[in-house]
C-alpha cells in the first residue's frame, strides 16, 4: 500500500497562495467535531493507519526488548569501579521503557492494539537480546542494537513522511534519545 503525499506546490500556486489569505475549512472542522467514533482520527489523517500501527507495534517489541536487554546487563555486571557503567544501563532500561509507553499510547490513538505478545516479541524486534557475561561485550552489544533502533526509526520516520506529523514527531524525538544511547555507549567503549 502506497500513503498519500501532498502534490508538489508549483511557483504558481505558490504565488497564488501567498496572494490569498488562509482561511480554515470550517466544515471539515465541524465535520471533524461530530464523528466521536474515531477517538483522535479524523477525517483529515492522511497516514496509512494499518501500515503505520503495524510500524509502531514492531518499535513497540524493540523497545521491549532494549528494556529487557538493559535491564539482564543492569543486573549482571561485574567487576571493579562498574557502578558507574550499571547506572547508564539502568537509566537506558528506564528511558527505552519509557518510548515503549509513548509508542503504545500512540497505537492507541490510531485505534490500533498494542501488540505485547511475548511470544512474538523477539521475532517483531527489530533489535536482540544480549546475555553476555563481559562488560565491554555487553557495552558493544547495547551499541550496536541502538545503531539499529537509530537506522529502523530513520526508514520509519521517512516512510510516514508529512502523512502522520503526530507519529513523526513522537518517532524523532525517541530517534533523538536513541542517538544519545549510542553515543554514551561508544564513549564507555572509548570509541
Amino acid at each position: 500500500m502506497t500513503m498519500t503525499r501532498n502534490p508538489p506546490h508549483t511557483e504558481a500556486s505558490k504565488k497564488q497562495s501567498s496572494e490569498q489569505a488562509f482561511h480554515l475549512d470550517k466544515g471539515a472542522i465541524r465535520a471533524a467535531a461530530s464523528k466521536i467514533s474515531g477517538g483522535a482520527v479524523t477525517e483529515g489523517y492522511r497516514g496509512n493507519r494499518k501500515e503505520v500501527i503495524a510500524m509502531l507495534n514492531d518499535a513497540l517489541a524493540t523497545e521491549l526488548l532494549c528494556v529487557m536487554r538493559y535491564k539482564r546487563h543492569y543486573y549482571t555486571a561485574k567487576g571493579l569501579e562498574i557502578e558507574a557503567i550499571k547506572g547508564e544501563f539502568l537509566q537506558h532500561a528506564q528511558e527505552e521503557q519509557s518510548h515503549a509507553d509513548l509508542i503504545a499510547e500512540r497505537i492507541v490513538q490510531l485505534n490500533g492494539e498494542p501488540d505485547f505478545n511475548p511470544k512474538t516479541l523477539s521475532e517483531r524486534s527489530h533489535a536482540h537480546y544480549d546475555d553476555s557475561a563481559d562488560i565491554k561485550d555487553m557495552i558493544r552489544a547495547n551499541l550496536i542494537e541502538e545503531r539499529v533502533a537509530i537506522e529502523a526509526y530513520r526508514q520509519m520516520i521517512e516512510r510516514i513522511g508529512d502523512d502522520d506529523p503526530t507519529t513523526r514527531h513522537m518517532l524523532v524525538q525517541i530517534m533523538a534519545q536513541e542517538e544519545e544511547h549510542a553515543d554514551d555507549m561508544s564513549d564507555l567503549l572509548g570509541l
